[in-house]
């Protein structure tokens, strides 16, 4: 902390955010639309951060968009949702401010920049429930074509290796079908020839497909608003310490690379969008389970900056309620040689019928086809951590049908082999067999599948009612009658892979109240004080109720804090610059 009477400051500015994720930049470009001056400091030397490594769906109920798609939502109904979702977590007013603003919030992004959105037909809500959606509420970044971007393309920080084919080619979840089976008709040749040859043109001038699409797509936007607008993003500038004088935040002490150490006075405040705590040294440890500890999702660069900075001036700290962190299970494909690849499990194999989850007792513990964050839930509550790590098993026709984790839809035996000498697929002629090199109890393995297909011959699930909400069949194989998510396990060779848990955002980080000003430890406002995206605590509790829940909040906070920035600029009157409309609530995000 930074407390001085007369701090000498290098350069000012009215609104000083750091961090160009999806909450930093929209707080950027809807202050500079109010009329305030903004810098935005990014810590590295691309915008995007987790954004632009995630699938961009953004959670926002009752847009215009809903209606537009033919699948109007109902802000009503959203609340009733959450209401049976969230209960009596806490967090009432900051999700009432979210659901009210929502649908203005992006009504006037999509009307003051390029940041364009689509809402999906078919998206279901992930938690069943009174109110709940199957489409309409979220809403996915239109493509965008990279080279609009010019010779600053490299700023926007690529997605996760994984996710590119020919080693930089964005693949839209529409064409995934055609790229897997390009022979399988003109109609999938013809679009994968399109798909590949602009991506081999592309090469001759970028260092990766320009084409971008999901998370990737929703951070190239913003950043290209940014531009045309001439709000200035300045790159490898991490925040060093907060200034606060007189008991409020007025600035902040920067590293900006090959210069040094400035500060920064922010008139009307100081904007934390850095990421959140997922990588902090010392509150990963203190608040992630053990189990969820060592792999993550996020940047290495998110380390905590901005609510470690907070901190050490008596902000308060939200430990997530029902969980820190918002979970995805991965498989992991060791490197001898570089980095680890990483596959997230999201939709493309739990839910298919055929494959069931088992922890070291060869035991089912969950509904394999619930959202991946539900999943990991389920690893975690054994208290024995007995399901970390998790194995999913399948049989041959199975990765046939719909390929498992990195090894996509695969016929070639020689692929297949080259992921079990890699050791990422885990091979047993028998049942027996293959729990013996997973390190899991055999005959637990061989009751589990035995009860497991005698229910599967029925289509039922008993254990887990698996295949009984509307996630659970949207993401399953409508061609499996009854069910869509359960089909018996068929005769060996049998397959697996390993899963561990890993944050792909926090929901633990500073307490907020509907403006996204911080609070303090007594529940009070810090005047100068803002944070959106997953420097703010979620407003979901811990739970995780739809496609796009962390996006959607950051979004709609960020343009909340833009506005309560503005307003307090436009109000001479006010008590103090930097009071909201009810300075000291006490409701928490």
């Amino acid at each position: 902390m930074n407390e001085a009477r007369q701090t000498q400051w290098d350069e000012e500015t009215d609104l000083l955010v750091f961090g160009a994720g999806a909450g930093g930049m929209t707080a950027a470009l809807v202050a500079h639309h109010e009329g305030i001056r903004v810098l935005v400091c990014e810590k590295t030397d691309a915008v995007g951060g987790i954004t632009s490594t995630s699938g961009g769906t953004t959670w926002v109920p009752g847009t215009s968009l809903s209606a537009s798609a033919g699948v109007p939502d109902s802000v009503d109904d959203a609340r009733r949702f959450l209401a049976s979702v969230v209960g009596e977590r806490g967090g009432d007013e900051a999700r009432a401010a979210f659901l009210e603003s929502g649908p203005a919030a992006i009504d006037e992004l999509q009307r003051i920049s390029d940041v364009k959105f689509v809402a999906a037909t078919a998206h279901p809500d992930y938690v069943a429930g009174p109110g709940a959606a199957f489409g309409g509420r979220a809403l996915a970044p239109v493509a965008f074509d990279g080279r609009l971007l010019g010779d600053k393309f490299v700023r926007v920080r690529p997605p996760r290796k994984e996710f590119m084919g020919l080693g930089g080619m964005m693949v839209a979840r529409t064409d995934l079908d055609a790229l897997l089976a390009p022979f399988a008709s003109k109609k999938n040749f013809s679009r994968t020839l399109a798909v590949v040859g602009r991506y081999m043109l592309d090469r001759l001038r970028y260092p990766r497909g320009t084409q971008l699409v999901m998370g990737n797509a929703l951070a190239a936007r913003l950043f290209y608003s940014l531009r045309k607008q001439k709000v200035e993003v300045r790159f490898d500038t991490p925040l060093v310490e907060l200034v606060i004088e007189q008991g409020e935040v007025t600035g902040a002490v920067v590293e900006q690379k090959g210069v040094g150490r400035k500060r920064i006075r922010a008139r009307r405040g100081v904007v934390l969008a850095t990421g959140g705590i997922a990588r902090h040294p010392v509150l990963r440890k203190q608040l992630f389970p053990a189990g969820a500890q060592p792999l993550s999702l996020s940047p290495d660069t998110h380390t905590g900056d901005g609510v470690g900075s907070a901190l050490k001036i008596n902000a308060q700290l939200n430990d997530g309620h029902d969980s820190p962190g918002l979970w995805m299970p991965c498989s992991i494909l060791r490197s001898g040689n570089g980095p680890d690849a990483v596959w997230p499990h999201i939709i493309l194999d739990r839910a298919k019928p055929g494959l069931i989850a088992v922890n070291r007792r060869g035991e089912r513990f969950v509904n394999e086809s619930d959202s991946y964050h539900d999943f990991v839930m389920g690893m975690l509550r054994d208290a024995n951590g007995e399901s970390v790590p998790a194995h999913l098993i399948v049989d041959a026709a199975f990765i046939r049908d719909y390929g498992l984790g990195l090894l996509m839809r695969e016929r070639s035996r020689a692929r297949i082999a080259s992921f079990e000498k890699a050791g990422y697929l885990i091979k047993g002629k028998t049942l027996a067999e293959l729990a013996a090199k997973l390190g899991v109890d055999a005959a637990g393995l061989e009751r589990t599948v035995a009860t497991y297909n005698r229910d599967a011959a029925q289509g039922e699930d008993p254990a887990f009612q698996r295949g009984s909400s509307p996630v659970n069949r949207f993401n399953g194989d409508a061609a499996q009658k009854p069910n869509p998510c359960i089909r018996p396990i068929g005769a060996g060779p049998y397959y697996a892979v390993t899963v561990w848990p890993a944050d792909l955002a926090c929901s633990a980080g500073l307490a907020g109240n509907a403006d996204g000003q911080v609070l303090d430890n007594d529940g009070q406002v810090i005047p100068g004080l803002y944070a959106c995206g997953n420097d703010l605590a979620s407003i979901f509790r811990g739970t995780y109720p739809g496609p796009g829940t962390t996006l959607g909040p950051a979004i709609v906070f960020g343009w909340r804090v833009a506005k309560n920035a503005a307003r307090a600029a436009r109000d001479p009157a006010a008590p103090t610059r930097f009071d909201s409309d009810v300075p000291h609530r006490r409701a928490t995000a």
